[in-house]
């Protein structure tokens, strides 16, 4: 017991920092001119979200410090929602419900992208990135993207630990 007492700890994830590596690359520029997402702050949301689903799912795959990575980006993730809807004048009291909606948002987008991306189904991918990204059920708009987010996947998992938490390699976006 007194060997884990004095054992030295790894320093603590910087969330804030890896979350604003995500955000910076959801906002690039071709997602909206190339890829045809719309400028909409839902879109934006959708976004973000996919960056750091990948994020977390790569940071998971790394074991039991992966997982507390994983959760410190989440929690960094939930408290910039929070932040926002403050800084966007929603009050205190409405707040809640609405963290509430986008929690569940959140989660929903989480859970029906994680499978594909684990399994490679690029169809469903691309089904729900049509649906929630892009607002309709016309897939071969998400088709890009699709490819785009599936290979992220496989750059991020290429990536040692320490360089996904320094700088996460993303997929070229395509042309």
């Amino acid at each position: 017991m007194l060997k884990n007492l004095l054992r030295s700890r790894p320093a603590p994830l910087d969330g804030n920092a890896l979350y604003a590596r995500a955000v910076t690359q959801a906002r690039r520029p071709e997602f909206y001119t190339r890829l045809g997402v719309d400028d909409r702050i839902d879109a934006r949301f959708e976004l973000y979200t996919l960056h750091v689903l990948l994020l977390v799912l790569r940071l998971r795959d790394d074991g039991e410090r992966g997982g507390e990575a994983a959760q410190v980006l989440f929690d960094t993730y939930v408290s910039a929602l929070d932040n926002s809807l403050r800084e966007l004048g929603v009050g205190d009291v409405s707040v809640g419900k609405k963290m509430r909606k986008l929690g569940e948002s959140l989660y929903g987008r989480m859970t029906a992208y994680e499978a594909p991306l684990r399994t490679g189904d690029a169809a469903a991918l691309t089904a729900g990135l049509a649906r929630n990204v892009y607002g309709h059920d016309d897939i071969a708009a998400a088709e890009a993207l699709a490819g785009y987010v599936i290979a992220s996947r496989a750059t991020l998992a290429a990536q040692e630990f320490k360089a996904v938490i320094r700088q996460p390699d993303w997929a070229e976006l395509p042309a």
